[in-house]
């Protein structure tokens, strides 16, 4: 089990009161939020490994170098050598460090890599592993390593993490019309503005979908648009042929990375605490009470 780690406690962040704080009155709804979602996750799906995927650099240069407006909207703070700052809500941020405390005193992998973020940790790791893989995100993006055949699916939470919408092929088939590999085609055609995509102007969501049946892939729609006797529109012509500097870019942009150079870590979810001092300590000063009792009694079962 792959935890998009930033997508989870964000959600645990605007899913869970601010009243819930630490003694000191600092809130810390994020982080009991998140141990919560994991604890429900062990419970629920028993996987035998655990992976917390990290966001090291949330907005990579160069994904940037090739759309500049990639997740632009959402800098906070432009920097010279390290990553930009993410525009992040102001009670939300000092709990971040809490919970890379809280993961590595529990012994649950937390695995990043500069220069990437969790999705890219996460597509190199689903490639890597030899048996079936969930993946949990609110990210629509990793819908791309949907794979039946490989056992590969991604667990989308609708609400919380108890109610899940288990994203296999024939979901996204239904949904649409298009394969794992063919989400990739489907979300640059179609852009997405949460991550400052632009898409194909007047290629919407339906339309690109229609294309990507009858055209087969990105490729095939591209040939389309030098070929006048294929179906398309007059102004589906002209605004694919308009976009295709975006179009010889964009795949690298939104497809994950598979080839992430990876520390050495531990994946097994587990059973006791590796450093129960520090859990303790941290569980005192944080007020994380029964959250980390639940997640605690969930993995000594």
């Amino acid at each position: 089990m792959l935890l998009d780690t930033a997508s989870l406690y964000f959600r645990a962040y605007f899913g869970v009161p601010d009243s819930v704080r630490a003694p000191d009155g600092t809130p810390v709804n994020a982080v009991r939020g998140l141990l919560d979602f994991i604890a429900r996750l062990v419970q629920d799906h028993h996987p035998d490994d655990l992976v917390a995927c990290w966001d090291n650099d949330w907005r990579p240069h160069w994904r940037v170098e090739l759309i500049p407006s990639y997740k632009a909207h959402r800098v906070a703070v432009e920097t010279e050598t390290g990553p930009d700052e993410e525009e992040t809500p102001d009670t939300l941020a000092p709990q971040v460090p809490v919970i890379m405390d809280v993961l590595d005193a529990l012994g649950i992998a937390r695995v990043g890599a500069d220069g990437y973020e969790a999705d890219d940790v996460i597509g190199t790791l689903t490639g890597r592993a030899t048996g079936p893989v969930d993946i949990v995100t609110g990210d629509r993006d990793l819908f791309q390593l949907v794979d039946d055949a490989r056992g590969r699916r991604v667990l989308y939470p609708l609400k919380g993490v108890g109610t899940l919408q288990v994203t296999d092929e024939a979901w996204l088939r239904e949904k649409y019309g298009v394969d794992g590999p063919g989400y990739v085609d489907l979300a640059l055609l179609r852009g997405d503005p949460s991550d400052g995509l632009p898409g194909v102007p007047g290629i919407g969501e339906k339309t690109a979908a229609k294309l990507l049946d009858t055209f087969g892939d990105l490729a095939g729609i591209m040939a389309a648009v030098d070929d006048r006797t294929a179906k398309l529109t007059p102004s589906q012509r002209k605004r694919l042929d308009e976009a295709r500097d975006y179009v010889a870019v964009a795949p690298k942009v939104v497809r994950v990375a598979s080839d992430v150079p990876l520390p050495d870590f531990d994946p097994a979810l587990p059973s006791e605490p590796r450093d129960p001092a520090t859990l303790d300590e941290l569980a005192a000063q944080w007020g994380l009470g029964g959250a980390l009792t639940r997640l605690l009694s969930t993995l000594h079962r």
